[in-house]
């Protein structure tokens, strides 16, 4: 990670692609592909079938396209599985999922009962610590074989910092990504932030507390309208940080706390402690508070339904006059009743919703230019970006790095002795492969991220519409916007719920 000042403002730009294709671009999976498509064609050409090589010169032809030919960030081939078990599971009915509390089979109301990729999570409370015994919550996906802790932080933001704050913030987060892969456990770094406009829940409250009966009536009425101005122009923003740890990483360092639930959650306590700091310090936020069960069921219900958010905290309110109120989200509930992914986007409850990566920029990342994106552009919209961070173990990113550096090469070499003029970008991508290897051995961590912005609207709305507003809010802020088409359930809810599920699902890296 580096950042520079341009234009006095913190610009990050030491990133390349994933993998640099070392023959013309490709990849050594495509190129084996390729040559096995026209290994048919030199045989017939060698038996002088002229009319069958011309045959197979066609498949082979139609191979190539499918293989090599990206489509919206797939391949052909890609699209087309992706498409089938799409279909498939849409005419088996595997893609359509009811909640056990809306067909009245919900028989234990701690258990999380979540559609799709949320399936395989269940919720443990920690031990009780410090000395409020507060209990942090534990998210397990036994899927995915990983284990994670999220928290509640608030940070005065970057849009009135000046250069130096700025700058100062990008050293901060690459110095906790560092910290993170120095732990040998954490596996990624995930940042949640959601917008939604303000429903005047709290205002609401307080004005009842504060209103006299008897007081004067211009003063009645210039609150009210107040209160209706500022519900339409306020919006209200949560930020989440969740680290997540894999399972076979956790269960080593666990057996020296004695192993079980207790010692993994020993582990986790102390990165959270860790993590805790490093926010506090480097990233300059006010304050962290790790999520109890509770906490996190309330962020995950408020997540699939925004508008649920007003009476849960007048709920919270009466419990504070009259404890004998339950203003508890049950994990039973907590999750939609009922969800249907689409093609271009995902349906929950009385919600739609629409998911799009964002494409990171030749030029750099300016940081703070996210911000136009988690603005909403019409009322009644709620906007999130997820910015994931996950670490790559320090041996496999040498072997990246190495990999990387000789594609490189390969490439280079090859267009030379071709002929071909290198681009750009190819010479751009060359030099960025081989600075990686110069950083990476001062230190610093290798990381792949990515980004998921989506929007949320109620179904009455047309959410094509604000899935285009999305795009567009995107585009302005300089990036590139790449819908998940065939993805929608799993983009939502990697870039919408802090649980800790990513696009990148490895067990370990």
């Amino acid at each position: 990670m580096s950042e520079t000042t341009e234009r006095r403002v913190a610009v990050y730009r030491d990133y390349g692609p994933d993998r640099v294709g070392f023959f013309f671009g490709l990849t050594g999976w495509q190129l084996v592909v390729i040559v096995a498509a026209f290994l048919p064609v030199l045989a017939a050409i060698n038996g002088q079938r002229w009319l069958l090589a011309g045959e197979l010169a066609g498949v082979g032809v139609l191979i190539v396209a499918l293989v090599t030919i990206p489509v919206r960030g797939r391949s052909a081939t890609g699209w087309l599985a992706a498409s089938l078990r799409f279909a498939v599971g849409k005419a088996f009915g595997w893609t359509t999922w009811r909640s056990k509390a809306a067909t009245g089979l919900a028989d234990d109301l701690t258990k999380a009962d979540l559609p799709g990729v949320l399936a395989g999570l269940a919720i443990h409370d920690g031990p009780p610590t410090g000395p409020t015994q507060h209990r942090i919550a534990l998210i397990q996906d036994h899927a995915a074989r990983t284990w994670a802790v999220t928290a509640a932080i608030t940070h005065p933001g970057v849009g009135l910092a000046d250069a130096a704050t700025r700058d100062a913030y990008g050293r901060g987060l690459a110095e906790l990504l560092d910290v993170a892969a120095r732990t040998d456990l954490i596996s990624d770094v995930l940042f949640l932030v959601r917008t939604v406009p303000d429903d005047g829940a709290e205002r609401e409250q307080w004005i009842t507390r504060h209103r006299r009966p008897d007081g004067p009536a211009l003063s009645r009425r210039v609150n009210d309208d107040l209160a209706i101005m500022l519900s339409t122009a306020a919006v209200r923003t949560e930020t989440f940080v969740t680290i997540v740890i894999p399972e076979q990483r956790l269960g080593r360092q666990a057996r020296e706390f004695g192993g079980g639930l207790d010692g993994r959650a020993r582990v986790l306590y102390a990165l959270a402690g860790e993590m805790g700091d490093m926010l506090r310090g480097a990233i300059g936020a006010t304050d962290v508070t790790w999520l109890t069960s509770p906490q996190l069921a309330l962020a995950v219900r408020t997540g699939f339904a925004p508008g649920d958010r007003a009476g849960i905290i007048d709920a919270l309110a009466a419990h504070t006059a009259n404890p004998t109120v339950n203003a508890d989200v049950p994990w039973a509930m907590a999750g939609p009743s009922g969800a249907d992914p689409a093609l271009r986007h995902h349906s929950h409850d009385a919600w739609n919703s629409i998911s799009a990566t964002i494409k990171l920029p030749d030029r750099g990342a300016c940081l703070g230019a996210l911000a136009p994106i988690l603005t909403p552009a019409e009322r009644g919209e709620r906007r999130s970006v997820l910015v994931a961070y996950p670490l790559l173990t320090t041996g496999r990113a040498e072997r990246q790095t190495a990999s990387g550096e000789w594609s490189a090469d390969m490439a280079e070499g090859l267009r030379t002795k071709a002929g071909i003029r290198a681009r750009a970008r190819d010479r751009t991508n060359t030099a960025r492969a081989h600075n990686l290897d110069t950083k990476l051995a001062s230190g610093h961590t290798l990381t792949r991220p990515y980004a998921i912005a989506t929007v949320t609207v109620p179904k009455t709305m047309r959410i094509a519409q604000y899935g285009r507003l999305l795009d567009a809010s995107i585009r302005r802020a300089g990036y590139a916007p790449l819908r998940l088409d065939l993805a929608q359930d799993t983009a939502f809810a990697a870039g919408n719920l802090p649980l800790g599920i990513g696009l990148t699902r490895r067990a370990d890296r």
